[in-house]
């Protein structure tokens, strides 16, 4: 049996640093867009995502490994939006094993009246306090973790 490769300070501190950003900054985006859009941050993340996708359609499976929730979770929460009139649920064309979200225009109206108090809450807990240089380290190390947790198949790749 290997021994565990044990942290070091310095990585026991970048890692609870991180441990900090991973739990704190999704609850204080949620506390944001509940009180100024009535969205909690998982909502907001499925619409988003839906506004940018190519016909603002996606998956729901491949929706909720973006959004980072179970199918169920998503269910539910993609239920609320279709009764607001933010979303639709159909079978894909392509495939009717799978079901499709759509964002409908007064979905798309609500991730547009929405996003600019998101960005500017973005703007002030994560880009603000970094310079240019960090912000792209950011970028950088953001993207190798993402590209290594694809690699084990924790993350979605787009059907």
């Amino acid at each position: 049996m290997n021994e565990p490769r044990w942290l070091d300070e310095e990585e026991r501190a970048s890692w609870i640093a991180m441990v900090g950003v991973v739990f704190g900054l999704p609850a204080a985006l949620d506390a944001q867009l509940q009180r100024d859009a009535g969205l909690t941050h998982f909502e907001y993340t499925v619409m988003a995502a839906l506004s940018e996708a190519e016909g603002r359609s996606l998956r729901m499976s491949y929706l909720a490994g973006l959004a980072n929730g179970s199918l169920s979770r998503l269910s539910h929460v993609v239920k609320r939006l279709e009764r607001q009139g933010w979303v639709l649920r159909s079978p894909d064309p392509d495939d009717g094993r799978y079901t499709v979200a759509t964002l409908t225009d007064e979905g798309f109206k609500k991730v547009v009246a929405t996003a600019p108090g998101h960005v500017e809450a973005v703007r002030q807990m994560v880009l603000d306090p970094l310079t240019k240089g960090q912000v792209r380290q950011m970028g950088e190390i953001g993207s190798r973790i993402t590209r290594a947790l694809a690699a084990r198949g924790d993350f979605p790749t787009p059907p």
